[in-house]
Order: structure tokens, then sequence, then C-alpha cells
């Protein structure tokens, strides 16, 4: 990286590899571009309704402006949701992310038949991803991707249409701004994302 920044992990374990994988763990740093997503425990569609969907979007605006995490694109189906955004402080991802998830939980068990406990997916403790990312590839790559989400699971043909689609800050505005910042995650390598683009 070519300025410090303040960095921390935390896992669900202390041992860093299980049966030859790498173990899923959270990365906080400071100034940082991010993917973020979560889903709902066995697919379960707990955002069918308006109302449970209004329930993440008025927790996800209050926790994100009161944490300064920046939501640059956002998407929320009917069990999952990803954003797009730039983190300025590290240390405020997992706070933020337990407030958002714990609300969340809450507010919309209490419109279910029957409450989910746990309500996001538990495999290893993963109630959350949280992806840096490298460079200007991935950032258009994640971007895109949360963007088009009710195009790929056939809910609105246009995403310009769908409610639950919000951008805050256009592609182009980000990027610039991430490059200026200097807010990618250079100087680690994620091989995904060192194939070529496709045509």
């Amino acid at each position: 990286m070519s300025r410090f920044r303040r960095f921390r992990k935390s896992s669900s374990s202390s041992v860093e590899y299980f049966k030859g994988q790498h173990r899923f763990e959270h990365w906080y740093l400071d100034n940082q571009m991010y993917f973020i997503t979560a889903r709902c425990r066995d697919r379960y569609p707990a955002f069918e309704s308006e109302e449970a969907k209004l329930i993440f979007w008025n927790r996800f605006e209050y926790y994100t402006a009161e944490y300064d995490f920046t939501p640059c694109v956002s998407t929320l189906l009917n069990n999952h949701y990803h954003t797009v955004g730039y983190n300025k402080t590290g240390e405020n991802l997992g706070v933020m992310m337990q407030r958002i998830h714990g609300s969340v939980a809450k507010l919309v068990n209490d419109l279910l038949p029957e409450r989910r406990l746990p309500f996001w997916r538990r495999a290893g403790h993963q109630d959350y991803f949280d992806g840096c990312l490298r460079d200007e590839l991935q950032l258009r790559r994640a971007y895109r991707y949360t963007y088009t989400q009710c195009r790929r699971h056939g809910v609105a043909p246009d995403p310009a249409r769908y409610p639950h689609t919000r951008v805050n800050v256009d592609l182009e505005r980000a990027l610039r701004r991430a490059l200026e910042l200097g807010a990618f995650l250079e100087s680690v390598l994620y091989k995904r994302y060192q194939q070529p683009p496709r045509p």
C-alpha cells in the first residue's frame, strides 16, 4: 500500500486454515472501498413485504450515516442484500454491521409469522461477507453486480425502476474519489480478479 492505514482482522477461530482452506475472516481497514453482502438464513424471504424492506432501508441508512460508511450502490431482494461503499474508519465496520443486522432482525422478526433465530446465515458464524476492493476493475465489477441484482433475479428488468436498488454515488464519481483517496487494497492480490475481463 502506498500509505499507512490502520488494519485489523477478525475470525471465529484463531486457526487460520481448516482442512486446507483459509478460514473466513473480516478485515477492518481505514479508508477502504468495500463490497458487503448478507443473506437470511436458509434463504428465507424475510424481506418479501414492502414493510420489511422499508425497515431494512431505515436501519441501513441510519447506521451507515452514524458510522461514516458511504454507500455508493445498494440493493435489497427478498432474502439478501449487497452494497458497495466507502468505509472511512476500519473499526467502525464491525459495530455498524452488528447494529444494522441486530435491529433489522428484531424489527423484521416482529412482522413474520414465526421468529427466525438466527435471522442471518450462520455457517462458521458468518453473518455477512465483506471484501476490500483491490482496484478499478474490481470496483467496476462489484458495482455492476450490485446494480443489476434485480435483473439477475428476475425481479425487475430495469434497476433504475426498481425502488430497492439505490444509487447514492454513480460509478464514475465513486471511482474518481476512490483513486483520489487511495482507497483500494492494491498490495493484496485477489486471484478471482486477476483474470482478464470477458469481452
